[in-house]
């Protein structure tokens, strides 16, 4: 049976509590936590005495365990979306919550986890993707006191973490399914339009170094250009948005949305992928592999052949691209289920359970 140390040890922040959800839901009501590690070291040899690594989990410890985990900017709750949680985790779905024990951390910079805004700013360590999945490993293993998950299971950045996840910790899982990602190096148009956005953000007079007293202005804008250049969908676009007005509008509710985060986290989430590259360690994979792709995914283009080359790589591996339509919303499609729950499913029936 495996044991919750996060929620029964000392390093424990609170004891579990109800997520409260406006929503109805088919799977058990989201419980929160939080666990400190301890003398955390990251990759630039800094040391953080403590660093908290909140989580949510769905379902009861002694299910399969199932690691969740979100996109950029995001938390675990960006997982707990109808479109998602609510294909995924009610009865009878591809992670019913009563078979599967569902952990969704905030990734390190994130959520309810240490980060920059906590009041550090930019003297916080400048993490990168290995420390975010060395802070995850050490929740699962230490926290949890889980030796080996059932799933990993990521989307978009969650996504290169699972590929971290499958090349640094080849043994961690029976299945991982990597999403609206690919293994190889953070680069061309990906990188180019993440560069331009946290460059925008940090030259603003207002960014004052990161020392600035209130959100610098033009950090909406760098955000809903990035956004909108980069996901959503070339057809979902065309149908949103058929006339110059519509575009217009479209731009209008963008700019009008709220600041989602500071911008000191917000430069260190986004910055943090510049050395990201999973693509040496193909070989070293011993999990099953789906990986899930969007065709129209500005981020990921399979025009590229990139992804397809690092599967064939795997001795267990699978690609499946979902379509184009007036439907699927490029790099956002994948945070919709309906379009891989079969194919998760049959992942897991075909994949056998080791000891865990």
């Amino acid at each position: 049976m495996h044991r919750l140390a996060a929620a029964l040890g000392a390093a424990t922040l609170a004891l579990m509590t109800i997520i409260p959800d406006a929503e109805a839901q088919n799977y058990p009501a989201p419980k929160s936590a939080a666990h400190v590690l301890r003398d955390f070291k990251f990759h630039t040899g800094e040391t953080l005495p403590e660093l908290t690594m909140a989580y949510v989990t769905i379902g009861e410890p002694s299910g399969q365990p199932v690691l969740v985990l979100h996109g950029s900017g995001g938390s675990a709750q960006n997982m707990l979306t109808p479109a998602f949680a609510g294909q995924m985790f009610g009865p009878g779905q591809p992670l019913d919550a009563q078979k599967y024990f569902i952990i969704i951390p905030d990734s390190v910079g994130h959520g309810k986890s240490s980060k920059p805004s906590d009041g550090m700013k930019t003297r916080f360590p400048r993490y990168n993707y290995a420390d975010m999945v060395s802070a995850q490993h050490r929740l699962v293993t230490e926290g949890l006191g889980l030796k080996r998950l059932r799933l990993i299971i990521g989307n978009s950045m969650g996504g290169m973490h699972a590929w971290l996840w499958a090349t640094q910790h080849p043994n961690s899982a029976d299945a991982i399914v990597p999403m609206a990602s690919q293994p190889t190096a953070m680069a061309a148009r990906n990188w180019i339009l993440r560069r331009m956005m946290i460059e925008t953000i940090r030259n603003d007079p207002e960014y004052q170094d990161g020392n600035y007293t209130a959100q610098p202005r033009m950090m909406k804008y760098a955000i809903a250009a990035y956004g909108l250049a980069s996901a959503g969908g070339t057809l979902a676009y065309q149908s949103q948005a058929p006339t110059a007005k519509a575009a217009d509008d479209l731009v209008d509710a963008r700019l009008k949305a709220a600041l989602p985060v500071d911008a000191n986290d917000f430069l260190y989430a986004w910055g943090s992928s510049q050395d990201y590259d999973a693509s040496a360690g193909m070989e070293k994979i011993t999990a099953a592999i789906l990986v899930v792709n969007a065709a129209d995914d500005e981020r990921n283009p399979p025009e590229t052949g990139l992804t397809e080359a690092a599967v064939k790589r795997i001795k267990n591996a699978k690609l499946l691209v979902i379509p184009p339509s007036a439907e699927t919303t490029g790099h956002l499609t994948t945070g919709n289920a309906k379009w891989y729950a079969d194919a998760l499913a049959e992942l897991l029936a075909k994949t056998p359970a080791k000891g865990m």
